[in-house]
């Protein structure tokens, strides 16, 4: 009985904390409130603008009448959860009809005892701006570390172009009509592979500050080519390596694939959206950044996959890493430099290009401006031929890794990402 009084009052002070006994939420790029530091990310998917690219989706055309489930594996637990759905790259207001939140039982089924309707300022509905982005009211729903919650979400009017993650590397549901309270997953005849409006799930009473690690870069970060809804992108299997060793921490996905660093292409450029994607991420302490191999490849190819495709060269590659990490040091976040992977073989490699990439992975490993480095060139290298990706890591196309290179990088960033570094106070109250 005394187990259950405790857990009854820690999530009354939860509930309190995150304003749902006290008043209504409210909406914002990035809401914040008294209650953030009771708040840690647990996943997140880095938004784009709705485009028909990459891989078949449903951006463009949107959503009317339809209902839409999506099912992501946390990384952390914690006693409750929230939800933030994104319109960063809507042309109008966002109207959500309603959405639940519960533990998914595979496919786009749902565990029935575990279904929570999910609110907005005491709300069911809720309008997000164009250009905005909404966290929900609290969900009493426990969230176990590793496990996966469905997320569902119900537009009864016409939503326009969707902003979106394009390669989510999971199933992705919809229905016609209202289905979110749905517990099997009959209705949800189509599918498809893209993240929608879903940009971050957060759980309550994490007791670490601060300890949330972001992963940030390209479709290497994203997990192109590993396996479908198995997890097996880096972070995850770094999410997984954290808990194996008895040190957990929050691990966010903040890839896109297709992304540069200095020019728009697939998703904005890195230094545009660094601080939505992981500096602003709740309780960040650290970010990995695998950042640069996009702009070297994407510069040797005439208009593909956007246009201009400008020549690049080591120093503005070196001048756009010396800007992310003077972003992150000023807001006492530890960031981490990952060497860029070999990609000898690949569809757009050149001698150029492998010049651009050993002159800034030279700098990454000696300049010593990152607080950390993580050589994943030499991790993932053939060892005959050391501009290669290793046979055993390389999904097929010589420049992704498969699941098993994916797995060794996550061994080779765990040791430096197995507890957070102490933060100054200042650092601590933000």
């Amino acid at each position: 009985m005394r187990h259950g009084k405790r857990f009854l009052a820690l999530l009354l002070g939860i509930f309190t904390a995150a304003g749902l006994l006290a008043g209504p939420g409210t909406a914002g790029a990035r809401p914040e409130s008294t209650s953030a530091p009771d708040w840690s990310g647990t996943w997140s998917a880095s938004v784009m603008r709705a485009g028909g690219g990459l891989v078949p989706n449903w951006s463009l055309e949107g959503f009317e009448n339809q209902t839409v489930r999506q099912v992501v594996r946390v990384s952390h637990g914690g006693a409750a959860v929230r939800i933030r759905l994104s319109n960063v790259y809507g042309h109008a207001p966002l109207t959500v009809t309603g959405a639940t939140i519960a533990r998914s039982a595979g496919g786009a089924a749902v565990r029935p005892d575990s279904l929570r309707h999910v609110t907005f300022g005491r709300s069911p509905s809720v309008v997000i701006p164009a250009g905005a982005e909404v966290a929900s009211d609290l969900a009493p729903l426990r969230v176990e570390q590793l496990g996966s919650v469905t997320v569902t979400v119900y537009f009864a009017e016409p939503t326009g172009p969707a902003t979106f993650h394009a390669d989510a590397r999971a199933t992705s549901y919809r229905a016609a009509g209202d289905h979110r309270a749905d517990h099997d997953g009959n209705a949800f005849s189509d599918t498809t592979r893209s993240w929608y409006y879903l940009s971050g799930v957060e759980v309550a009473g994490v007791p670490a500050p601060r300890d949330a690690v972001v992963a940030f870069g390209n479709s290497i970060t994203g997990g192109t080519a590993s396996t479908p809804d198995a997890n097996n992108r880096y972070p995850d299997e770094l999410a997984e390596r954290l808990a194996a060793g008895g040190r957990p921490r929050p691990v966010l996905n903040a890839g896109i694939s297709g992304n540069r660093v200095i020019t728009d292409c697939v998703g904005e450029k890195a230094l545009t959206r660094f601080a939505r994607d992981a500096l602003d991420q709740p309780r960040v302490g650290t970010v990995i950044v695998l950042q640069g191999i996009n702009d070297i490849g994407f510069s040797e190819i005439e208009d593909f996959p956007c246009s201009p495709n400008p020549e690049v060269t080591s120093a503005e590659l070196i001048a756009g890493h010396r800007e992310l990490i003077h972003r992150a040091r000023a807001r006492g976040i530890e960031v981490i430099g990952a060497t860029l992977l070999p990609y000898k073989g690949a569809f757009y490699y050149s001698e150029r290009g492998e010049r651009v990439r050993d002159e800034l992975n030279r700098w990454i490993r000696t300049s010593g401006e990152y607080d950390a480095v993580v050589d994943l060139d030499r991790h993932l290298a053939a060892p005959a031929d050391q501009d290669r990706l290793d046979p055993a890591y390389d999904s097929g196309d010589h420049l992704h890794p498969s699941d098993a290179g994916y797995h060794a990088m996550a061994e080779a960033v765990a040791p430096l990402v197995a507890c957070p570094r102490p933060l100054d106070a200042a650092a601590l109250t933000r």
